[in-house]
């Protein structure tokens, strides 16, 4: 009974666990970790069972220096539409003609809430505007962060923004592809390659020239951020001592080290290979080489085919040679509009020919080829270490004359716009509450009051745990199969454990009184066979130790007799007054004889009676149906 409950206690807690994991997803997607910094940011919370329409937003203010905010909550001001064209493009789509319109979110919409949304698919998009100051890298972070939706999924196309880099002639009108920019971070995705960029313009103190530094792929699987049609928070931040994060929806997802995590690295190696280093024509690359001194075996024959004809092989029974295997299909008929003139002569389709389905085969047999056992093929000579290997020549290391050492790549060029230059086979891409600071905390502020509202709306509006296990099994039908087994698992428990088990004969026989039950005639019959078979063998074995005790007692009474005769013989010749004594002491001799004989029979008899006694309370304790005597038969003597 333990047993079966520690199943029970086991099963439960795995349903349980199950379970548990579940709601604590919920639990996780529902919550949202932000601070309540000041009065606004806990009037704009709501309890999670109300609805969306009741949630009162109002537009984020910053709390601390910043650089640039956008809320697009009021009157698009400060932005620019490009109005160049695409460099290196066709004519037709080269035009910066993608359209732009400030909207609020199509689902869990927060009532107030607006941002940028690009309109067109598979056209070019470039919108930008200045910074509120330019952005100086010196001793304080950059904080980089914006909101993103893909309201409508994402197929190709990205939702990324590049900081420009702040100079005399820059036009936001005329913002392109090849504008020069310092920073550019996002997200981007075509096809199944779902990236997170941060790229970064370096300058070579040499040569004044740029080059972009790629940060390494984060390690984290980003396909949810996509499809999921939630809004995501992405935050980038440098820091003064050449470190930098990547994080979506305030979690770290990469980090790393200007100097150490970029591609290719921001200082060159000090050394070179020479350019005008050649290959020695002597130089002798290889680590094997055929022996020279082999030679080809006498009986090595190159011209041994592969494969041979079977000689073995019989044509199969059946076989019809005279059957071709495709005849012309005698359901077509030529079409309306062959022209044989144009088209030729007409001929009907082949088709396999069905009198060769049920036959082995068709048309010319052929025997089937075979391994040819004598085939070696083209003789070559075994490799043997080269003597004269060298090893794989590389040119010459010299020092590399662009050689420079950067050990602040922290301090880029300085930040002036931001902007948006996308092509996208995607529309409805939401973008909302830029943010552009030094300080942590401030990005944090501006997150709980803007991203922390619609997560929040999101958290609330979600479709409950039932909704969500039949989207999820209808994305993958195999968890059909573990909803099932989930549901009978407890189920099956219950009915293993709680169901009423069949009794055992063990268990009645346990549970027995000892008061005697009412026993049929039929039973009692059986049961008096039963006994009368074990009395007959015990009965076997006793008359077998009888008899052998029978022939002991026959010598006893013949010896007996001899001394009774001697006695009386005795008794006759003497005189009569010691008759009388002698035989008074002959008859008590006689007495003590028969007695010590009659005592040794009691000893034997009760010796054997303790056993058949024995033997009877074994037999009458393996069956306790009935209280039947046994009768036990005891051989009468006479004395």
């Amino acid at each position: 009974m333990h047993f079966q409950w520690d199943w029970l206690c086991l099963g439960v807690l795995i349903i349980s666990s199950v379970a548990a994991e579940i709601e604590n997803e919920e639990t996780l997607d529902a919550d949202v970790e932000v601070e309540d910094f000041d009065k606004q940011s806990e009037e704009a919370d709501v309890d999670r069972d109300k609805s969306s329409l009741e949630v009162v937003y109002q537009t984020p203010k910053p709390t601390g220096e910043v650089y640039f905010t956008e809320t697009f909550d009021g009157v698009l001001a400060g932005w620019v539409l490009s109005k160049t064209k695409k460099e290196d493009t066709d004519d037709n789509i080269a035009k910066y003609d993608g359209r732009w319109e400030v909207e609020e979110l199509k689902e869990n919409t927060v009532s107030g809430d607006r941002g940028l949304v690009l309109k067109s698919v598979a056209k070019h998009h470039a919108i930008s505007a200045m910074l509120t100051k330019a952005f100086i890298f010196d001793n304080k972070p950059l904080i980089v962060q914006y909101e993103v939706n893909f309201q409508e999924g994402i197929d190709c196309g990205g939702a990324y923004i590049k900081l420009l880099s702040s100079s005399d002639d820059l036009n936001l009108e005329y913002f392109f592809d090849k504008t020069p920019y310092t920073i550019m971070f996002g997200p981007d995705k075509c096809g199944e390659d779902y990236k997170l960029h941060f790229i970064f313009r370096h300058k070579n103190p040499k040569t004044g020239e740029y080059d972009e530094k790629h940060a390494k792929r984060p390690d984290v699987d980003l396909k949810k951020f996509y499809l999921d049609k939630k809004t995501h928070l992405y935050t980038l931040v440098l820091k003064p001592d050449d470190t930098f994060e990547m994080l979506i929806d305030q979690s770290v997802v990469s980090k790393g080290s200007l100097l150490e995590d970029m591609v290719p690295s921001v200082n060159p190696p000090k050394e070179i290979e020479d350019p005008s280093d050649k290959k020695p024509d002597d130089w002798d690359e290889r680590p094997k080489i055929p022996d020279p001194n082999a030679v080809k075996p006498d009986d090595w024959d190159e011209d041994e085919p592969s494969k041979i004809e079977d000689p073995d092989a019989v044509k199969p029974e059946g076989w019809l040679d005279d059957e071709p295997q495709y005849v012309p299909d005698p359901n077509a008929k030529k079409p309306k509009d062959w022209d044989e003139e144009m088209d030729g002569e007409w001929e009907a389709p082949q088709i396999p020919n069905p009198k060769c389905e049920t036959a082995p085969g068709c048309g010319h047999w052929v025997r089937p080829m075979k391994n040819n056992p004598n085939y070696k093929g083209k003789w070559k000579a075994p490799m043997i270490d080269n003597p004269n290997y060298q090893g794989i020549w590389s040119p010459r290391k010299i020092p590399n004359p662009d050689y420079f050492e950067d050990l602040h790549p922290f301090k880029m060029t300085t930040v002036s716009a931001i902007g948006l230059e996308l092509w996208s086979m995607t529309s409805d891409i939401y973008f909302d509450n830029f943010i552009i600071c030094s300080e942590k905390e401030v990005a944090d502020r501006w997150a709980a009051d803007g991203w922390g509202l619609k997560k929040l709306v999101a958290s609330a509006n979600e479709p409950g745990m039932f909704s969500q296990l039949v989207t999820a099994a209808e994305d993958h039908p195999w968890l059909w199969v573990l909803y099932i087994l989930t549901l009978a698992l407890p189920v099956g428990l219950g009915v293993l454990f709680c169901w009423p088990a069949k009794k055992t004969d063990e268990d009645i026989d346990y549970k027995k009184p000892d008061v005697s039950k009412p026993i049929t005639k039929g039973e009692l019959k059986q049961e008096r066979e039963d006994l009368e078979d074990d009395e007959i063998e015990l009965e076997e074995e006793k008359e077998n130790e009888e008899t052998a005790e029978d022939e002991r007692r026959e010598m006893e009474e013949k010896k007996r007799e001899l001394i009774k005769d001697a006695k009386k013989m005795g008794r006759e010749a003497s005189p009569s007054e010691e008759e009388g004594e002698g035989g008074e002491d002959i008859d008590d001799e006689e007495e003590n004889e028969v007695a010590d004989g009659s005592q040794e029979e009691g000893d034997k008899s009760n010796k054997s009676g303790s056993e058949d006694e024995m033997k009877e309370a074994d037999e009458s304790t393996g069956s306790r149906d009935g209280p039947l005597k046994s009768v036990r038969k005891r051989r009468v003597r006479k004395d």
